[in-house]
Parts: structure tokens; C-alpha cells; sequence
């Protein structure tokens, strides 16, 4: 066993002397003891590297972990007391995001475990990181409309994965998990608890990994339309991805096209299809293999003349030599690198359509309203199950997109009437919406409707 050594804000060894580190009272009242446990654990001081306790630090742990955490419980917490309901213990969900979920948690706290056992506390840190990322910006974020209408096998699974979580979690951080735990359950202390037993949970290894790829997809598809500053509320025409597992996309086509905001997906199996591969062979790792016969593998793979095989597209042949892993890189080129992203790891490629109609012009500036009045709800304090009457003070093309999609403004913003009057007329501070080629303002005013 071995660490690394503790430094001060300053770079130089953390010392009284100096009081070259934050005031450790200060951060306790701040962001309590567990931001500071977290950042020791997930550190490289564990690893025999060194770590730089600063204040920055410490806010990143809260980030990171606690954070995330808890969001998720205060989430639950909001929608299972708007509907008064009691939740319970339930892995049989058929629903796919909480087969995905509860299959993801069977994985992590089985990995927990395992790094834990063998005393890999900053992996088991890492774990847990990777696991709230998806529980709280992939299901929670996904299933918030199942949760807003109070769907009880929504919230039955979010209280299980999270009762679940907080367990194994607890080591890690101890303070927090005890809060939320007994908030959950209404029990002595999470830390008089078993281990979790999640041996008989879902184990799905085909859905999670092509949920994971839709993860992944998703991921690459929203970068892409960043780079071109193309906003999210924005519909656009459709999304192409060229992958060999494409085919398991399949049932999830709906969902990506929801999270990324197009009309329509396309499946290909094949990569090349939009971009070629390209090859490029490391002489100095090559060359002590082959010796002179290098040169004949260069200047085949400079004119194209090699070749991809094996069940995993994993063997390349060049010369008649067969090149071995690290003495080569196998890169995917885009055919439009302006509208196509390759996906981590070069397994495959997505393209967007971003050309912008009228039409989804339109229907960008209605999404951007219903933001707008989301806003004007909580500003108002209403509670999310509240029904309002609404009247949008608008013209012109904002008036227009409006009009033409006020049945999905009323349904997103729970108004039992919708008025589009010009916006003079509507008191209220103007607020910004997009427009293709140029911006404008609506107001809003709203009034709750009484139950």
C-alpha cells in the first residue's frame, strides 16, 4: 500500500505553518463533511499520486456526487407527495427505462461490491459517479412525464434504485445517504443495513448495451448540432446512424428522436456508408516486427491497399501481413465532416439534416414559448399538477407559430385555454424567443385554475 502526498491551494505540501488549505470548519458549514470525505476517496492520493486540496475541489465533489444524489431523492420526493403515494419495493417493471435502470443498478452495486472488497475505493467512487449520471441525467430525465402523471411503476422503481443506491453508497457518503435513506424509508439509519442484495434484480446485457449506444448516439447527435449553435428546443429534420449494432436501435428510434429532437432516425449497418475508414500503421512499434518489410506495409496502406475482416472488423491486412493491435490506428472519416460526427471509440458515425424550414422554424419558436411560460409557472409558485389559463402576447411570426402549435402548448404547459393576443396588450416583461434568421418577444400572463 502506498499514497501520495497531501498539497495546499499553494502546490507545496498542506501544512498548519503555511494554512495553505481551505478552513476546515468553513467547508463543513459550506458543503458539509462528505464534499470533503469524497474528494480524499475519489483522489489520486490513493493511487500513490499526489492531491491539491483547494476550494474548487471541494465544490466538485459536491457536483459530482452529492449533488446528483441528492436532486435525485428531492425529484421523488416532489412528485410521489404531489400524488400522495406511498412507494414500494418493485424490480418487475416492463417498461424499458426501468429495466434499463434497475439492470444498471444490479451492475453497479455488484461493482461497488467488488471494488470495495478490494479496498479500489476511488474506482468504487468512480462507479458510483458513472451510475448517478445515468439515473439522473438519462431515466430521471426521460421518464419525467411518466412521473409527472404518477405512474406507479415509475415512482415503484425510482424508490427502489434509490433506497438501493443510497445502501451502497453509504461508505462513501455516510451523511448524506443516511439523510436520504431515512427520508425514504422512515428507518433507524441506513448504516444498521445490510449489504444489498441484488441478485435477483434484472440482468439484461442486450438492453443495456444497446441502451447504452443510444446513450452514446445521443450524446454525439447533441454536440453536433452545438458546434453548428443549433438549439435543442429546434426540431430538425432527421438523424442518420451508421453503426454495425444499428439493428438494436431499432425499438428505441422514438426515443432518440425525442431526445435529440428530430423527425426521423435512419438505421445503417454499415459505417461506411457515410465515410470511409482510414489506416494509419506505426512504423516505430511495426518496424522492430518486420524489420525492412515495413516499407512495403507503409506504402500499401498510403495507396489504399489493404483490407478489414473478422467478426468485430478487428483483423487488417496489409502487404499479406496481418497487423497486431497498437501497431496501427483504425480512424472513420466522415464524407461531410460539416454535418457528420464520429462516435467515441470510431465504432460508427451519425449525421444530422441541419437544414431548418419554415416549418421547424415554427416549431422551434413554439418550444421556446413553452419554456417561457414553464418558467412564468414556477416564478407564480403554482405546483406542477396546477391547470392554468393562459394568454401569450405576441406578433408576427411568433403570433403565427403560436397559433399553429397551440394545442402542444397547452398540452406541455397544462392550460385549459390559450389566448394569442398582440403584445401590447399582455402586461409582462418581454422575454426573447428564436426566430431563423432573427430573434423576437412575447409576454405571458398566466392564472391558475382553481381545482
Amino acid at each position: 500500500m502506498c499514497h501520495g502526498i497531501v498539497l495546499g491551494d499553494d502546490g507545496q505540501k498542506m501544512s498548519k505553518s503555511r494554512r495553505n488549505y481551505p478552513d476546515v470548519n468553513e467547508v463543513f458549514d459550506t458543503y458539509g463533511s462528505d464534499a470533503m470525505r469524497w474528494l480524499l476517496m475519489a483522489s489520486p492520493v490513493l493511487r500513490g499520486g499526489n492531491l491539491i486540496v483547494t476550494e474548487q475541489g471541494i465544490r466538485e465533489a459536491v457536483r459530482q456526487a452529492i449533488l446528483p444524489l441528492w436532486n435525485s431523492w428531492y425529484f421523488f420526493a416532489l412528485y410521489a407527495n404531489a400524488e400522495a403515494y406511498q412507494a414500494a419495493r418493485s424490480v418487475s417493471s416492463e417498461h424499458v427505462l426501468d429495466r434499463y435502470i434497475l439492470a444498471k443498478t444490479r451492475a453497479a452495486v455488484t461493482e461497488i461490491e467488488t471494488l470495495l472488497d478490494a479496498y479500489n475505493v476511488g474506482a468504487a467512487c468512480q462507479a458510483l459517479r458513472d451510475h448517478l449520471e445515468v439515473l439522473t441525467n438519462w431515466y430521471i430525465r426521460r421518464s419525467r412525464t411518466r412521473f409527472w402523471a404518477g405512474e406507479p411503476a415509475a415512482l415503484d422503481t425510482l424508490w427502489t434504485v434509490l433506497e438501493t443506491v443510497t445502501r451502497a453508497a453509504a461508505p462513501l457518503l455516510p451523511l448524506t445517504t443516511e439523510a436520504i435513506w431515512r427520508g425514504l424509508t422512515g428507518g433507524a439509519s441506513v448504516h444498521l443495513q445490510d449489504w444489498p442484495d441484488v441478485s435477483g434484480w434484472p440482468h439484461e446485457p442486450e438492453l443495456t448495451g444497446a441502451m447504452d449506444l443510444v446513450r452514446i448516439v445521443c450524446s454525439t447527435a447533441l454536440g453536433l448540432r452545438k458546434a453548428h449553435q443549433l438549439r435543442v428546443r429546434l426540431p430538425l429534420a432527421s438523424l442518420t446512424i451508421a453503426h454495425p449494432a444499428a439493428r438494436s436501435l431499432a425499438p428505441f428510434t422514438g426515443l432518440i428522436a425525442d431526445e435529440v429532437n428530430v423527425k426521423a432516425v435512419e438505421l445503417s449497418a454499415e459505417p461506411a456508408s457515410l465515410g470511409r475508414f482510414e489506416l494509419a500503421v506505426n512504423p516505430r512499434v511495426l518496424g522492430p516486427r518486420l524489420g525492412a518489410q515495413v516499407q512495403q506495409v507503409i506504402r500499401a496502406v498510403k495507396a489504399g491497399s489493404w483490407t478489414r475482416s473478422g467478426q468485430q472488423g478487428d483483423r487488417i491486412e496489409a502487404a499479406g501481413v496481418e497487423l497486431e493491435p497498437g501497431e496501427y490506428e483504425l480512424k472513420l472519416a466522415a464524407a461531410d465532416p460539416d454535418s457528420t460526427s464520429a462516435l467515441p471509440g470510431n465504432t460508427g458515425l451519425i449525421a444530422l439534416d441541419l437544414r431548418v424550414t419554415p416549418e421547424l422554424a415554427s416549431e422551434g419558436t413554439a418550444r421556446d414559448v413553452v419554456r417561457i411560460v414553464q418558467q412564468a409557472r414556477r416564478d407564480a409558485g403554482l405546483a406542477v399538477s396546477d391547470r392554468i389559463r393562459l394568454e401569450i402576447g405576441a406578433d408576427g411570426a411568433v403570433a403565427d407559430a403560436v397559433r399553429a402549435h397551440a394545442g402542444f402548448i397547452a398540452a406541455e404547459t397544462l392550460a385549459v385555454g390559450l389566448e394569442v393576443r398582440p403584445a401590447a396588450e399582455v402586461g409582462g416583461d418581454p422575454h426573447p424567443v428564436a426566430l431563423s434568421t432573427t430573434s423576437a418577444a412575447v409576454t405571458v400572463a398566466l392564472a391558475r385554475v382553481p381545482a
